[in-house]
């Protein structure tokens, strides 16, 4: 490696700007645990599992929760690693790395795909004349606008996001609360009442299969979840901020799944829920609240810019970090001088441009979209494996770093164990169902293919040079009063 590629090299990995300040990663925490699937995905949720949909989100959570503290024990046990790509090639090895990075930035860019095609029908619902390609194009240029003149941009995009979801979620709560507690009786004259949760065929109405067909789609609304391990590079005194972050999942979980679909469920009994329309348009149009239908439009229709533009922001950030070692072209390692990867951003941009084909596909978008859905999620699991995976080996490899840890994972290895046999469990319920089954082949497919790939990057002088400074990087001293400022 030239004395001229070093110092490029050095200079870029150090330099993104810690622009997140604590109410932005509290905010961007929050918004990640809520997904446009809870919107949207919950009313066929509860049509498969009944009541028991509570318990499905509830035992999802939990076992999320440890992927969660994993990924924080390992952040915060060398605060020189930006992404979870970074601990998995510095603690299992450069393939992992190369694995998690471009599966990652692969989640987020079909993730995104997806949304900007839903954003097109929800701005089409009030719009139907508007053009099928401006939409996505608008929101595009707008988060790739925002994105690139700072991260503090991103942040209160995220920031405001979130606040939407939360007070719509909120809201529903207190309509469902008071509804119960007046016992509003609906047109067809069911009352709404708390016996509600088991009078219509017990907590379990359609038995174990039916709680195993709720995990299949439930999962998807979790996605995102572990966003904020990406902003680590990038927040204001990470030893403090993801902790707290980390430590109010099960609470946000609580509140914005159970609680919200505790609502639901006491004021229409489940077998009335429409699966095919979102539960939130349904409740706020039985207390006769005009525009319903636009009102959560609009929160969905903010749930999916949220996601969007987490795509952009992670997909950059993923990049610009497998550019460091090796792994992407060096063309991504270079960052603007407001500290942020501007060339990554670019072409996170134009990919996501790709959508613009996809809406003129014909009538096979919903279906597309199952499937999209389907992949990403399934690529999701492998990342959040793979931060287990990387625990595992950091016990095994820096004992003395564990022990000195001041944020370890409760349970430890046997719940890293327990995790990975639950995700073995939800991907045994998606070969239950045929919609489900068929995305299944992707991910060997693409494993496969990075596969390939790696065989052909790992041989390359690049590649053992950039990932022979990237290891000299991880063993730098913190500066950890830098980070407090």
């Amino acid at each position: 490696m030239t004395h001229e590629h070093v110092a490029e090299t050095s200079h870029d990995r150090p330099g993104l700007s810690r622009g997140l300040s604590n109410r932005h990663i509290q905010l961007i925490a929050i918004g990640g645990a809520i997904g446009t699937g809870l919107f949207m995905g919950s009313g066929r949720t509860i049509s498969l599992a009944g009541p028991s949909v509570v318990f499905v989100y509830m035992i999802i959570g939990f076992f999320l929760f440890f992927v969660m503290r994993a990924m924080g024990e390992l952040l915060l046990s060398n605060l020189h690693y930006k992404t979870f790509a970074d601990f998995a090639a510095d603690l299992v090895g450069p393939w992992a790395g190369f694995f998690v990075g471009w599966s990652y930035w692969f989640c987020w860019v079909v993730t995104a795909v997806a949304e900007l095609v839903a954003i097109t029908a929800y701005v089409q619902f009030w719009w139907a004349e508007v053009p099928l390609w401006l939409p996505t194009l608008a929101v595009v240029a707008v988060i790739f606008i925002l994105n690139v003149a700072s991260v503090k941009n991103f942040g209160e995009m995220e920031f405001w996001f979130a606040l939407i979801k939360i007070v719509a979620i909120v809201s529903l709560i207190v309509v469902g609360v008071i509804m119960v507690a007046t016992r509003f009786t609906s047109p067809d004259g069911q009352v709404a009442q708390v016996s509600n949760l088991w009078n219509d065929g017990g907590w379990f109405p359609n038995g174990a299969m039916g709680v195993v067909a709720g995990f299949q789609i439930a999962v998807f609304a979790f996605v995102g979840l572990e966003l904020v391990g990406t902003t680590a590079a990038e927040a204001r005194n990470p030893r403090k901020t993801l902790p707290r972050a980390i430590n109010s999942v099960p609470v946000r979980i609580l509140i914005f799944y159970v609680g919200a679909l505790l609502a639901i469920l006491m004021v229409t009994p489940w077998s009335s829920v429409d699966p095919g329309q979102s539960p939130f348009v349904s409740m706020f149009s039985l207390v006769g609240l005009a525009g319903a239908a636009s009102v959560v439009n609009f929160v969905v229709l903010t749930s999916a810019m949220s996601s969007a533009n987490a795509g952009v922001f992670s997909t950059s950030r993923m990049m610009f970090g497998l550019s460091a070692e090796g792994s992407a072209p060096r063309f991504f390692r270079r960052l603007s001088k407001a500290g942020v990867p501007a060339r990554a951003l670019g072409f996170t941009a134009l990919v996501l441009l790709l959508t613009i084909p996809v809406l003129y596909a014909g009538d096979s978008i919903i279906e597309a979209f199952t499937l999209i859905t389907t992949v990403a999620a399934q690529l999701f699991m492998f990342v959040w494996s793979m931060i287990l995976v990387s625990y595992i080996c950091y016990r095994r490899k820096h004992p003395q770093r564990h022990a000195a840890s001041e944020y370890k994972m409760p349970g430890g290895l046997f719940m890293c164990a327990a995790v990975l046999a639950f995700f073995a469990f939800v991907v045994w319920t998606l070969t239950t169902e045929p919609e489900t089954a068929a995305g299944l082949v992707s991910l060997p497919i693409w494993l496969g293919g990075l596969g390939i790939a790696w065989a052909f990057v790992r041989r390359t002088a690049t590649h053992k040079q950039a990932f022979q400074w990237f290891k000299a990087e991880m063993e730098k001293p913190v500066d950890h009063a830098e980070l407090e400022r």
